[in-house]
């Protein structure tokens, strides 16, 4: 398989990052920022979460954060070894330390994240060595899709915004 931002495409990868859209369209059809994960052991998907910050007055709301709470009370274990995390963004610094924290041993994102992505767009704290914990991270699957969602929700928001100041 190619490489993407470091580790190999797998087979079931893009099926799994297309879970993790759905969860992103979830999101967006909640008025939240469409950022979705799930967690992935043993090829089931143990955990499901989407960007949910605002509606449930939440700051830790992200959806790297609210599959991993699911995936952690369906094992009834805080520690997720083993397991894999999809989601359509890449991570920022507070859901890189909460995936590091549960020893996710696999990290799949979508589209990069210029402003607070924390696997090299901004910081990267899954190559930080001092850490007791390492994560394998692959990056860009189905990053187009990822991207384009994330764009047009904006741009939406955008019109509406100008449509309501008229």
């Amino acid at each position: 398989m190619e490489k993407a931002g470091g580790g190999p495409i797998e087979a079931q990868d893009e099926i799994f990052m297309r879970e993790a859209l759905d969860e992103a369209r979830r999101a967006w059809e909640a008025d939240e920022v469409p950022v979705g994960a799930i967690v992935v052991r043993d090829g089931v998907i143990i955990g499901r979460g989407y960007n949910c910050p605002i509606s449930t007055h939440d700051p830790t709301a992200h959806a790297e954060i609210v599959a991993l709470r699911d995936a952690a009370r369906r094992l009834g274990n805080y520690r997720l070894t083993g397991c894999q995390l999809y989601v359509t963004l890449e991570p920022c610094a507070m859901c890189a330390g909460a995936i590091l924290h549960a020893r996710i041993a696999r990290v799949i994102y979508g589209a990069r994240d210029p402003k607070t992505g924390a696997h090299g767009s901004v910081v990267d704290l899954f190559d930080e060595r001092r850490l007791n914990h390492h994560t394998a991270v692959t990056e860009g699957v189905l990053a187009v899709a990822c991207g384009e969602m994330l764009s047009r929700f904006f741009a939406e928001r955008r019109k509406k915004s100008i449509v309501d100041e008229n």
